[in-house]
């Protein structure tokens, strides 16, 4: 795996790629995440036949933290990184893949990238404005956590604890640390930001896309909330219908990941 920084306008982001020389397919991580959520699909199989791209968003992992963060915690802001590291690399053909937030920032950059071979969404529920919060999520104290600026251990632990199914107690510790890692601006600027104008209609975004778009689900999610998918419309949803996956939570990429991947590989074959 190849690592490089890439200087943007929002500071310096980390970056990995895969040995794979397929078909790019760029990964974007979850809020109090990092592109380590995706290390089962770098280091895997997945990665040694594509060219998977995944990489830190500001204020996670090993990029920088905003030096304005009111200009980057935010949606606008993270898809310009996105962008940003689109032409860096030369992959605007890429097939792009969002978990969770990452799925929204994929959904906002989505209208600026005509040449996308197609889109991939998991752990996001398309919202408009003011957006369905009590029918796109499940009732979870936990999703507090999203919005709040400071998390203690306890708390960092019960936030990565939802992400799995019901039951897994034995949580990766690096997950932990990333959350305590992540610039806590980040989690509240993302809160500031739910207001007019301050994100792209996803619901329209999702009704009006012309590429493939794929949406798949975790079958014992503890977040998000699997019949709101059916509220959408969604012309060019991939199979023609959501892609459950088995035994997994929000967390599929990790729980599942030989599902996960086989529904990956799948969807970058028909595409492309």
């Amino acid at each position: 795996m190849k690592t490089t920084t890439v200087e943007t306008a929002a500071g310096k982001i980390v970056c990995h790629e895969s040995s794979g020389t397929g078909q790019a397919i760029v990964l974007v991580h979850g809020n109090s995440a990092s592109s380590a959520a995706f290390a089962r699909q770098m280091e895997g199989a997945l990665g040694a036949r594509y060219r998977l791209i995944a990489f830190d968003l500001p204020g996670h992992g090993a990029s920088d933290d905003a030096a304005d963060p009111t200009a980057t915690y935010n949606m606008p802001g993270y898809a310009r990184v996105l962008l940003a590291i689109v032409e860096h690399f030369g992959v605007q053909d890429a097939i792009f893949v969002g978990w969770s937030l990452g799925g929204h920032i994929v959904l906002e950059a989505a209208p600026d990238l005509p040449r996308a071979k197609g889109f991939v969404i998991f752990g996001t529920p398309p919202l408009a404005f003011p957006p369905a919060m009590e029918q796109a999520f499940l009732p979870n104290p936990a999703m507090a956590y999203t919005f709040q600026r400071d998390l203690t251990d306890e708390q960092a632990r019960g936030y990565v604890a939802v992400a799995f199914r019901p039951g897994i107690t034995d949580l990766p510790q690096a997950m932990i640390d990333d959350v305590l890692r992540t610039d806590g601006r980040a989690r509240e600027q993302l809160a500031a930001s739910i207001a007019p104008n301050g994100f792209r209609d996803e619901v329209e975004i999702v009704a009006n896309l012309k590429q493939p778009l794929a949406v798949l689900h975790g079958a014992q999610e503890q977040l998000i909330n699997g019949a709101y998918f059916a509220s959408l419309k969604m012309p060019t949803l991939w199979r023609g219908k959501v892609q459950v996956i088995d035994d997994a939570g929000h967390l599929p990429q990790w729980e599942q990941a030989e599902k996960f991947d086989a529904l990956i590989e799948a969807f970058a074959r028909e595409v492309t």
